[in-house]
């Protein structure tokens, strides 16, 4: 089978060419003062559904997202655009799925100025708008033609922005620790008192002491993320703001183990996600309805009073919030490109998926290469250099045999399909399944016709563009002599 043929559509007219094109205006009349909240969009780095009290783990606290549960809106269903910090955080911003932000795509790339995004138009409205630690990234934003994250501009904390912020300015603020992303502090989770035998290990990792202690170190830096989002609340509740103020708290993609972070399967996108805006945001309310992070922008915008540019292929998530159905919302979408240069010639490993409440469906469209990166490289970062470094990559990589060590690294074939209603899990590949092959078909045309009304460069051309897009991270960073004030201001992690 040829390159080209593996995934190629017939000739269709790109329905979506217009809708990546900027507005030529984004300036916008702010609404009445009283009626422009605060916004406070907490994202975590690298947090998996379901590890939060409110969705019904039993070994990690996490206080602070269970209040926001009790007081609105828990999400079952929420997805983050792509399984990449840059990437997903883009999407964010943007209202956009990835694919339609051109080197935005990427990890360690920069998001063009075309883009617009949601703290600018907040800005534009008369917001005071900021941001902490980690915002939109990692990557270079300058050669976007950017003069400040597209986050915001960056503060030391959220106090400092706030004393610092006008009397009767509303604000948008983005809170993005950088926490729980690697590396952890070995042991830290049962020196916390966390018990080893209580945590449930995910079937794709091996359920041994090691990986019970690597999560256990995770959970304790999901509960630091958890805590600095709750002292956050209480400076705002203290300044008689807290109920004035939409506040979003969730997380860019998946946990940093094997077979999740990187990956379109559950463990890299499904994630966290709840909401709080008394009034308007219903008290108590779980939803299963499907979002895509992207939704968040418009989200934002809506409520601010400001229309959403034509542009963002999101939708805003107030009136679920407020317990309307949607019925639209029973499918997501979710895509990768290049996450680290892990590949010879930093190649990416291109896929796309639709995940359902049955099934979840995976185009990978270039199975010739390794999907976790290759097992020799040329660069120093080690075999499978897309799965982040640590305890339990360590233990899968001692133990080459081991059929988990297989589902993680292996290469994959073109098509998967995964029947949730028996394998939650998304261990068993059944795409060659006879009994499943009209399911497959539907789920198959779901997505060429997503990837086709959206833009989508892959939907009418073999095109591999995100090999080409330069790539700003180590080790590309310290081969070409660049050191971390050339990467912007992001921490220089290579995920």
């Amino acid at each position: 089978m040829t390159r080209g043929s593996r995934f190629r559509f017939n000739s269709v007219i790109w329905l979506g060419l217009v809708m990546c094109l900027p507005a030529l205006s984004h300036t916008q009349p702010a609404p009445s003062r009283a009626a422009r909240p605060n916004i406070l969009v907490a994202v975590a780095d690298d947090w998996s559904w379901p590890h939060a009290g409110a969705y019904g783990d039993t070994v990690v606290k996490t206080p602070t997202l269970d209040r926001i549960a009790r007081e609105g809106v828990l999400f079952a269903n929420a997805f983050s655009a792509a399984p990449s910090c840059t990437a997903s955080r883009a999407a964010i911003l943007t209202g956009q799925y990835p694919h339609r932000l051109e080197e935005g795509g990427n990890l360690w790339g920069f998001l063009p100025k075309t883009f617009v995004v949601f703290p600018d138009l907040l800005e534009q409205a008369g917001y005071q708008v900021g941001f902490t630690r980690k915002g939109w990234g990692p990557g270079q934003f300058e050669p976007g033609g950017r003069t400040r994250n597209p986050a915001g501009p960056t503060f030391a904390n959220f106090a400092t922005f706030f004393k610092n912020k006008p009397a009767g300015t509303p604000f948008s603020f983005w809170f993005g620790s950088r926490d729980p992303h690697r590396p952890y502090e070995k042991g830290s989770g049962q020196a916390s008192g966390m018990r080893l035998d209580q945590i449930k290990v995910p079937p794709y990792l091996p359920d041994t002491p090691e990986i019970r202690g690597d999560l256990a170190d995770y959970y304790v830096a999901v509960q630091r993320f958890d805590r600095d989002v709750g002292e956050i609340l209480r400076q705002l509740a203290a300044a008689g703001e807290l109920d004035n103020t939409l506040v979003i708290m969730t997380s860019d993609n998946g946990l940093p183990f094997p077979r999740a972070k990187a990956n379109v399967y559950d463990g890299g996108v499904h994630v966290p996600l709840a909401m709080r805006w008394p009034g308007r945001v219903k008290s108590g309310l779980s939803v299963d309805a499907f979002t895509n992070l992207s939704d968040l922008a418009p989200t934002v915008l809506e409520a601010a009073g400001l229309k959403t540019p034509a542009a963002m292929t999101g939708r805003s998530l107030l009136k679920v919030a407020a317990g309307q159905r949607d019925a639209a919302r029973d499918r997501v979408f979710v895509e990768r490109e290049r996450h680290a240069n892990v590949r010879a010639g930093d190649l990416s490993y291109p896929m796309r998926a639709v995940r359902t409440r049955d099934y979840l469906y995976i185009r990978n469209l270039r199975p010739d290469r390794w999907p976790a990166g290759d097992p020799q490289l040329h660069v120093a970062v080690g075999p499978y250099g897309d799965i982040d470094d640590g305890p339990s990559k360590a233990l899968l990589l001692s133990r080459p045999g081991d059929p988990l060590f297989t589902l993680a690294t292996a290469k994959r074939p073109a098509e998967e399909l995964y029947d949730l209603r028996s394998d939650p899990w998304e261990m068993v590949n059944v795409a060659g399944r006879a009994s499943l092959a009209s399911a497959k078909t539907r789920l198959a045309a779901m997505l060429r016709d997503w990837m086709r009304t959206t833009g989508d460069p892959r939907a009418i051309r073999d095109d591999d563009r995100w090999d080409r897009y330069p790539y700003y991270g180590p080790p590309a960073a310290a081969a070409a002599g660049r050191g971390p004030a050339a990467i912007g201001n992001t921490r220089l992690d290579r995920h």
